[in-house]
């Protein structure tokens, strides 16, 4: 990985209302749009493994499009986490791992293991299911993340399991869901969820600096004041990669809202 830390950007690259200079150029060809969104971003969140695998070549072929200093986050498949025992994942995890995800090399970054908000906390499973996550597929580091959205999951039991696996814990700041901002992992994982289309920069006026001071906390080894812990102990204080992506329901401005940071947080 490069030595740039914070790392924010959207989720995907193809959105139609994107198109027509909304995002992209008017005329730009779709097949540019990853090549044009790689070049104003540092990082896309990959969210159509959640839904279908994709062969070795595609992942490839992402990674040729973008800049030496870009990276992919991509989210995990929703057969490994939608599911009543977690501990019986361990195919579904080697499957959608095994596809070809670490064709993207160096622009590989962490991978999101999200859970729906109806799965609730159980901590011999959840443990189980943390110990199937691989280290490292092919010769490559694997680095996970995990967005939980159920309030059972804010106890210190939760934190330990996470900081003991080396695992993060997605810090989202949403409208619908409760949040955990522990710093669990060796990086930091955040997505902003509470954009709507009628900012212009998605979030509201000085937001965006609220989030840029946040950005720089975590990447400096800190948590930021103000956000919901679990614990108040601080986690070790140390550099950490720092990923922050613009995620919201209609998503139009969210990448306005990514380059406005990109901007403050340089």
């Amino acid at each position: 990985m490069s030595e740039q830390r914070i790392r924010i950007g959207i989720g995907g690259w193809t959105f139609e209302p994107w198109r027509g200079g909304t995002f992209y150029p008017e005329g730009l060809a779709q097949k540019k749009e990853l090549e044009f969104a790689s070049r104003q971003l540092s990082a896309i969140e990959i969210n159509g493994t959640y839904y279908s695998g994709f062969k070795p070549a595609t992942f490839a072929g992402w990674a040729a499009a973008v800049p030496d200093d870009f990276m992919f986050t991509v989210k995990a498949s929703r057969y490994c986490t939608n599911r009543k025992v977690l501990a019986q994942a361990g195919d579904s995890i080697a499957k959608f791992v095994g596809q070809g995800i670490v064709e993207l090399g160096e622009k590989l970054g962490p991978i999101l293991w999200q859970f729906m908000a109806t799965k609730k906390f159980d901590s011999r499973d959840f443990g189980a299911f943390l110990e199937l996550l691989p280290a490292r597929h092919d010769g490559v580091k694997l680095r996970h993340a995990i967005q939980v959205r159920h309030e059972s999951f804010a106890v210190p039991e939760f934190v330990a399991l996470c900081r003991a696996a080396g695992v993060a814990i997605v810090f989202a700041d949403s409208p619908d869901y409760p949040a955990i901002a522990d710093v669990t992992g060796d990086f930091v994982y955040a997505r902003l969820e509470k954009g709507e289309d009628a900012n212009p920069l998605c979030y509201p006026d000085g937001e965006i600096e609220r989030w840029a001071d946040a950005a720089r906390i975590w990447a400096g080894g800190g948590q930021p004041d103000g956000l919901p812990y679990v614990e108040d102990a601080l986690p070790k204080k140390q550099p950490r990669d720092t990923f922050i992506f613009f995620i919201h329901g209609g998503k139009v401005r969210a990448p306005a809202g990514a380059q406005a940071l990109i901007a403050a947080t340089a």
